[in-house]
């Protein structure tokens, strides 16, 4: 879409994960959406945990309860964030993965959110991520299931080769995109990574960050547009050619050396950065 100036008209939507904001409840992160202009939230932890799916059924008993928590709210939820991956085939992982399904229905979640897991090369790992997208396929289909599996480039799915032969053996797949994933663990410039993967993806993440080690990694995440991440190049290519969610992950859960996501939200808006 084009202003009567000729420019684009931006056409993702912006969100962020609650991986920033790990003790915070919906209330707070409706009124954080809103006073930043986006356009939803994607669900990771609420109130100190991950267990989605427990902390609303304590909360609220029923998920049509939530629904109208969010709706009075004026909160669109975007994703539900599990932490299953592809590569676990217990029955143990279904059931904590199948537990978020009647909270996303109940709210009109399309994607919940799982990892690919294992590693570049795990043949073994890679035989397990097909039977999991086939057993889940089969489940959605019988159960009739609106919301469906996003698979985040996140263990070895971090490069656009590893990505593509994963979608191709799978017959299909929509991925959540982690671009300073791909940049930084895989090497790859964003640009070459999304022209190769761009009709599989569903959602993206975007963090910035500087080449000093922190505790957990060889680099350091800092506030959007203070780092090396080549959003310059990428987010305007995203602008022309993606019409889904690009969610800022402000991982202050797992790096308590960050700032507050408020912070990082301010200084994405001071600086255009998205």
């Amino acid at each position: 879409m084009r202003s009567s100036h000729g420019d684009f008209f931006v056409s993702y939507q912006r969100t962020f994960t609650t991986l920033g904001c790990p003790e915070r409840d919906l209330a707070v992160v409706a009124a954080l959406v809103q006073a930043h202009g986006l356009d939803g939230a994607e669900l990771r932890f609420l109130e100190g945990t991950a267990d989605l799916p427990a902390l609303f059924a304590r909360k609220y008993s029923a998920p049509a309860a939530l629904a109208a928590e969010a709706a009075r709210l004026g909160l669109k939820v975007v994703a539900l964030d599990t932490s299953f991956k592809l590569s676990d085939e217990t029955d143990e992982a279904r059931e904590a993965l199948k537990a978020f399904v009647q909270w996303g229905e109940a709210l009109g979640v399309r994607w919940l959110r799982v990892f690919d897991g294992g590693k570049p090369g795990d043949d073994t790992a890679r035989g397990a991520m097909l039977r999991s997208m086939e057993w889940w396929r089969k489940l959605r289909a019988g159960e009739g299931w609106r919301s469906d599996l996003m698979v985040e480039t996140h263990d070895s799915l971090f490069t656009a080769a590893a990505i593509g032969q994963f979608v191709n053996a799978a017959g299909g797949a929509s991925i959540l995109w982690d671009t300073h994933h791909t940049w930084k663990k895989g090497g790859e410039d964003p640009l070459v990574t999304w022209a190769a993967i761009k009709p599989h993806v569903v959602h993206v993440h975007v963090k910035d960050s500087v080449s000093r080690p922190s505790a957990r990694h060889p680099f350091t995440y800092v506030r959007p547009g203070e780092g090396e991440f080549p959003a310059a190049g990428l987010l305007p290519v995203l602008r022309r050619e993606f019409a889904g969610f690009v969610s800022l992950e402000w991982e202050r859960k797992w790096h308590p050396y960050l700032p507050p996501l408020e912070e990082a939200l301010a200084a994405a808006a001071r600086r255009n950065w998205w």
